[in-house]
């Protein structure tokens, strides 16, 4: 696990994970410091003694500090990374709103649209391997993404927030795990609003 280092704290990840690009991207943004390990998934990197010792979990991405605090989760390190930043919308309901949507992120998308990424892109997957239910929800997903966007420019509050870091870092992939965001408009001009917020790439003009 070669380690590129940035000072700061480190965090564990491996790159193709949206999952643990949000606290990446999120540093980054914030100009926050940082010691990246890569850490691969696919090769059983997060099972090894060493790795479990960090995490018992055996999951990426955690955070680690000098002083020995460790914080697994992408989006409890977004949150704490982001204390304080213009990431984290200053109207209590709109950071209530940003927070929801972290935790709707974690339940009824990333586990939709990241998981049939995962089995079709990278453990090559027929579509008749895999659950159909995956499509259904994650098209329902973005389904709900879309008229959320419809009329806004970002998911909660007036500007670029955690909650939108959350959400672009899978749904700019998701035609990887063969989902068509040119269905949904409002969050395809979304997804490349929010790269070009975040200095990186679009993901769809990569593929």
């Amino acid at each position: 696990m070669p380690a590129l280092s940035l000072g700061g704290f480190t965090l564990y990840g491996d790159p193709v994970s949206g999952n643990c690009l949000k606290p990446k991207w999120t540093a980054d943004l914030l100009g926050i410091p940082y010691t990246w390990v890569n850490v691969d998934v696919v090769k059983g990197e997060t099972r090894t003694p060493d790795f479990l010792a960090i995490n018992p979990a055996g999951q990426v991405p955690v955070a680690r500090w000098e002083d020995g605090r460790v914080l697994p989760q992408s989006n409890a390190i977004m949150l704490y990374l982001a204390e304080g930043s213009r990431l984290i919308p200053a109207d209590s309901f709109a950071r209530a709103e940003a927070f929801g949507w972290l935790f709707w992120e974690q339940y009824s998308h990333e586990t939709a649209i990241a998981v049939r990424r995962f089995q079709k892109h990278y453990l090559k997957k027929s579509d008749t391997e895999i659950d159909p239910a995956l499509l259904v929800r994650g098209n329902n997903a973005l389904g709900v993404m879309d008229q959320r966007l419809t009329g806004r420019s970002w998911f909660a509050g007036d500007s670029l927030s955690i909650a939108d870091i959350a959400l672009v870092a899978y749904t700019r992939v998701a035609h990887e795990g063969g989902f068509d965001i040119r269905l949904y408009p409002s969050v395809a001009d979304w997804v490349h609003r929010t790269e070009d917020a975040l200095g990186i790439p679009h993901a769809q003009e990569l593929a």
